[in-house]
Protein backbone atom coordinates (compact mmCIF):
# COMPACT_ATOMS: atom_id res chain seq x y z
CA UNK A 1 0.00 0.00 0.00
CA UNK A 2 1.65 3.25 -0.70
CA UNK A 3 -0.09 5.49 2.05
CA UNK A 4 -0.29 4.14 5.54
CA UNK A 5 -2.64 5.22 8.36
CA UNK A 6 -0.71 8.32 9.51
CA UNK A 7 -0.38 9.61 5.49
CA UNK A 8 -4.12 9.27 5.27
CA UNK A 9 -4.63 11.50 8.22
CA UNK A 10 -2.10 13.85 6.61
CA UNK A 11 -3.98 13.81 3.48
CA UNK A 12 -7.40 14.41 4.60
CA UNK A 13 -5.82 17.55 6.80
CA UNK A 14 -4.33 19.25 3.08
CA UNK A 15 -7.71 18.35 1.84
CA UNK A 16 -10.26 19.81 4.68
CA UNK A 17 -7.21 22.61 5.29
CA UNK A 18 -5.42 23.07 2.74
CA UNK A 19 -4.25 26.94 3.63
CA UNK A 20 -2.95 25.68 6.69
CA UNK A 21 0.60 26.18 7.87
CA UNK A 22 2.96 23.02 7.96
CA UNK A 23 3.85 23.79 11.66
CA UNK A 24 -0.21 23.86 12.09
CA UNK A 25 -0.81 20.49 10.11
CA UNK A 26 2.39 19.13 12.57
CA UNK A 27 0.43 20.31 15.96
CA UNK A 28 -2.78 19.38 14.82
CA UNK A 29 -1.73 15.90 14.10
CA UNK A 30 0.61 15.36 17.24
CA UNK A 31 3.76 14.93 15.30
CA UNK A 32 7.10 17.04 14.37
CA UNK A 33 7.44 19.16 11.98
CA UNK A 34 10.07 17.52 10.38
CA UNK A 35 8.26 14.23 10.31
CA UNK A 36 5.51 16.35 8.93
CA UNK A 37 7.89 17.56 6.25
CA UNK A 38 9.74 13.71 5.60
CA UNK A 39 6.31 12.22 4.80
CA UNK A 40 4.56 15.47 2.50
CA UNK A 41 8.09 15.52 0.45
CA UNK A 42 8.05 11.49 0.53
CA UNK A 43 4.36 11.66 -0.72
CA UNK A 44 5.10 14.24 -3.08
CA UNK A 45 8.40 12.34 -4.30
CA UNK A 46 6.10 9.42 -4.76
CA UNK A 47 3.06 11.01 -6.29
CA UNK A 48 0.45 10.84 -4.20
CA UNK A 49 0.46 14.59 -3.82
CA UNK A 50 0.34 15.42 -7.30
CA UNK A 51 -0.12 19.97 -6.72
CA UNK A 52 0.11 22.39 -4.68
CA UNK A 53 -2.17 25.62 -5.65
CA UNK A 54 -5.83 27.19 -5.72
CA UNK A 55 -8.40 25.42 -7.30
CA UNK A 56 -9.78 27.73 -9.49
CA UNK A 57 -13.07 27.56 -11.13
CA UNK A 58 -13.56 28.15 -15.04
CA UNK A 59 -16.73 29.53 -14.53
CA UNK A 60 -16.54 31.86 -12.00
CA UNK A 61 -13.03 32.98 -14.85
CA UNK A 62 -16.06 33.60 -17.37
CA UNK A 63 -16.12 29.94 -19.03
CA UNK A 64 -19.45 28.55 -17.30
CA UNK A 65 -20.15 26.03 -20.18
CA UNK A 66 -18.44 22.30 -19.25
CA UNK A 67 -18.39 19.86 -22.24
CA UNK A 68 -16.20 16.54 -22.80
CA UNK A 69 -15.29 16.15 -26.25
CA UNK A 70 -14.57 12.17 -27.64
CA UNK A 71 -11.80 12.55 -30.51
CA UNK A 72 -11.13 10.06 -32.95
CA UNK A 73 -7.87 9.90 -34.18
CA UNK A 74 -6.06 8.52 -37.06
CA UNK A 75 -3.71 5.70 -35.97
CA UNK A 76 -0.71 5.92 -35.13
CA UNK A 77 -1.43 9.90 -34.50
CA UNK A 78 -2.44 9.94 -29.96
CA UNK A 79 0.98 11.63 -29.48
CA UNK A 80 1.02 14.42 -32.15
CA UNK A 81 -2.80 15.18 -31.50
CA UNK A 82 -2.56 15.22 -27.36
CA UNK A 83 0.62 18.06 -27.95
CA UNK A 84 -1.70 19.46 -30.34
CA UNK A 85 -4.80 19.81 -27.40
CA UNK A 86 -2.25 20.96 -25.11
CA UNK A 87 -2.01 24.31 -27.43
CA UNK A 88 -5.96 24.87 -26.95
CA UNK A 89 -6.24 26.60 -23.76
CA UNK A 90 -9.99 25.86 -23.28
CA UNK A 91 -9.20 22.20 -23.23
CA UNK A 92 -8.39 21.79 -19.49
CA UNK A 93 -7.84 18.38 -19.44
CA UNK A 94 -7.66 15.35 -22.17
CA UNK A 95 -6.84 11.51 -21.39
CA UNK A 96 -6.53 8.88 -23.83
CA UNK A 97 -9.80 5.94 -23.50
CA UNK A 98 -10.82 2.72 -24.73
CA UNK A 99 -14.33 2.61 -25.99
CA UNK A 100 -16.05 5.29 -28.08
CA UNK A 101 -13.23 7.17 -29.33
CA UNK A 102 -9.47 7.50 -28.58
CA UNK A 103 -9.28 10.49 -26.30
CA UNK A 104 -11.18 12.32 -23.87
CA UNK A 105 -11.08 15.91 -23.82
CA UNK A 106 -12.82 18.29 -20.76
CA UNK A 107 -13.65 21.55 -22.33
CA UNK A 108 -14.64 24.75 -20.77
CA UNK A 109 -16.44 27.73 -22.92
CA UNK A 110 -17.79 31.57 -22.79
CA UNK A 111 -20.84 29.99 -24.47
CA UNK A 112 -22.51 27.35 -26.68
CA UNK A 113 -21.05 29.52 -29.78
CA UNK A 114 -17.37 29.72 -28.30
CA UNK A 115 -17.62 26.01 -27.45
CA UNK A 116 -18.33 25.46 -31.74
CA UNK A 117 -14.98 27.34 -32.15
CA UNK A 118 -13.45 25.17 -29.98
CA UNK A 119 -14.67 22.00 -31.64
CA UNK A 120 -14.24 23.16 -35.19
CA UNK A 121 -10.45 23.87 -33.92
CA UNK A 122 -10.40 20.49 -33.38
CA UNK A 123 -12.27 19.42 -36.24
CA UNK A 124 -9.40 21.09 -38.49
CA UNK A 125 -6.74 18.97 -37.08
CA UNK A 126 -5.71 16.37 -39.75
CA UNK A 127 -5.11 13.49 -37.83
CA UNK A 128 -8.64 14.34 -35.79
CA UNK A 129 -11.80 11.38 -37.40
CA UNK A 130 -14.41 12.85 -35.68
CA UNK A 131 -15.64 14.29 -32.48
CA UNK A 132 -18.36 14.14 -30.27
CA UNK A 133 -19.49 16.57 -27.68
CA UNK A 134 -21.83 15.85 -24.46
CA UNK A 135 -22.20 19.06 -22.83
CA UNK A 136 -22.26 19.18 -19.01
CA UNK A 137 -25.69 20.08 -17.30
CA UNK A 138 -24.91 20.57 -13.83
CA UNK A 139 -22.63 18.75 -11.50
CA UNK A 140 -23.81 16.45 -9.54
CA UNK A 141 -20.44 15.29 -7.70
CA UNK A 142 -17.68 17.86 -7.81
CA UNK A 143 -14.29 16.82 -7.42
CA UNK A 144 -13.53 14.97 -4.48
CA UNK A 145 -10.73 13.03 -2.80
CA UNK A 146 -11.48 12.50 0.63
CA UNK A 147 -13.51 9.30 0.32
CA UNK A 148 -10.75 7.98 -1.51
CA UNK A 149 -8.41 9.35 1.22
CA UNK A 150 -10.95 8.12 4.07
CA UNK A 151 -11.52 4.61 2.11
CA UNK A 152 -7.42 3.61 1.82
CA UNK A 153 -7.13 5.40 5.67
CA UNK A 154 -9.77 2.44 6.90
CA UNK A 155 -8.19 -0.16 4.96
CA UNK A 156 -4.59 0.70 6.53
CA UNK A 157 -5.95 0.46 9.67
CA UNK A 158 -7.27 -3.45 8.67
CA UNK A 159 -5.27 -6.28 9.88
CA UNK A 160 -3.86 -7.59 6.45
CA UNK A 161 -4.77 -11.20 5.80
CA UNK A 162 -2.83 -14.58 5.04
CA UNK A 163 -3.99 -16.64 3.09
CA UNK A 164 -7.09 -17.82 4.45
CA UNK A 165 -9.75 -19.06 2.99
CA UNK A 166 -13.37 -17.62 3.27
CA UNK A 167 -16.01 -18.95 5.43
CA UNK A 168 -18.34 -21.01 3.79
CA UNK A 169 -21.93 -19.98 4.59
CA UNK A 170 -23.69 -21.95 6.76
CA UNK A 171 -25.34 -25.23 5.67
CA UNK A 172 -22.86 -25.82 3.01
CA UNK A 173 -19.89 -27.81 2.47
CA UNK A 174 -16.30 -26.44 1.64
CA UNK A 175 -15.61 -27.14 -1.69
CA UNK A 176 -11.76 -28.16 -2.62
Amino acid sequence: MPVDALDTRILRLLLEQPRTSVREYARILGIARGTLQARLDRLERDGVITMAGPALSPAALGHPVLAFVHIEVTQGHLDDVGEELAAIPEIVEAHSITGGGDLLARVVARDAAHLEDVIQQLIRLPEVVRTRTEVALRQRVPHRLLPLVESIGRAAQEPPTTGSRPTPAPGTRPRH
